[in-house]
């Protein structure tokens, strides 16, 4: 998973439009006692709320401006985005969000999602990209992927879960059932917290996670990572193998958390914000702060940010219509 930051190029073009952080500086606070907003969709304390206000730290500096991380909690982080979509495109908010809220939900939610991520948002950059881990109990009797296989076959179903029903780890488990012809009950948590609690109290047999929620039950002995869904291995979990190298390539997905301005953000805007994140992203202590959770920072330009939603949103259709799972009906 080690990769830049950026393109060379992406980023020489980034540090050199700098100048433009003071635009959005000036549109953040254009109006008296106006604040910057960074809006996220999950609580205090979890990673979407962490590395937000990682960015946000660097980013006070480069402004020169005042900035605040709202927490904007809620159906599994639609109400941010649903907040974020009428607000002027004046570079005053912006919403860093996981990848599944612009790329899975779309096919979820058909009936009931108040937002396009297409039409109502404009894309600014990813910030960090994260693959996902697969563990179960210490105790458990499967050492490897091929073992876990084999034993849930032995057992018929096996319940394991998921932070969040709808989540990119609920259908990359739908994913792994379905190539592995297992039976899997899927039991999803409302967080990874309680999840990895009721994994080492052994209420369910497996759990697949952001790496960053298990790393340390890992290293201390109480749980056991027995794949990752990264393309390569881990450089700080190089013990640790990807599912691809137990012959499942399938299940090789990372999300990224990426920021998005409101539709038709004027373009000198969209470049500030970039380019503002982009430095952020180089800086010693992004890097060291997203390496602590197993993250990479990740930057891209916003046409080239565009194009990569709007992929991925198009391959998780089939998978997700796969699963047969549909919260709308």
């Amino acid at each position: 998973m080690e990769r830049p930051v950026t393109s060379r190029r992406a980023l020489i073009a980034a540090l050199g439009a700098l100048p433009a952080t003071a635009t959005l500086a000036r549109s953040a606070a254009a109006r008296p006692g106006r604040i910057g907003r960074a809006i996220v969709g999950f609580p205090p304390g979890g990673t979407a709320d962490i590395v937000t206000r990682m960015y946000v730290e660097q980013l006070r500096s480069s402004m020169g401006s005042q900035m605040i991380v709202d927490n904007g909690p809620g159906a599994g982080g639609r109400i941010a985005l649903e907040t974020l979509k009428p607000l002027p495109a004046d570079g005053s908010a912006f919403v860093v969000t996981p990848a599944s809220m612009l790329t899975i939900y779309p096919h979820l939610y058909t009936k009931t999602l108040r937002y396009d991520p297409a039409k109502d948002f404009t894309p600014v950059t990813p910030v960090c990209i994260f693959p996902f881990g697969f563990a179960v109990s210490a105790r458990h009797p499967a050492q490897n992927v091929r073992d876990f296989i084999a034993w849930a076959k032995s057992r018929g179903t096996v319940d394991w879960a998921s932070p969040v029903p709808g989540s990119m780890p609920h259908f990359i488990g739908t994913q792994f059932a379905r190539k592995a012809g297992l039976s899997l009950n899927h039991v999803p948590y409302r967080g990874s917290a309680p999840a990895v609690q009721d994994l080492l109290a052994r209420t369910i047999q497996a759990v697949l996670l952001p790496i960053g929620e298990l790393t340390a039950f890992h290293r201390s002995g109480d749980a056991r990572l027995l794949a990752i869904t990264s393309p390569g291995r881990l450089p700080r979990l190089p013990e640790v193998p990807t599912f691809a190298e137990a012959g499942l390539g399938e299940l090789t997905h990372e999300e990224w958390y990426g920021a998005v301005l409101p539709a038709q953000a004027p373009a000198q805007i969209v470049a500030a914000l970039q380019a503002g994140i982009a430095t952020a992203a180089a800086s010693p202590d992004i890097r060291n702060g997203l390496g602590r959770l197993e993250m990479l920072p990740l930057v891209l330009d916003p046409d080239a940010f565009r194009t990569r939603m709007l992929r991925e949103r198009d391959s998780w259709a089939p998978i997700v219509a796969a699963s047969g799972f549909n919260p709308d009906e």
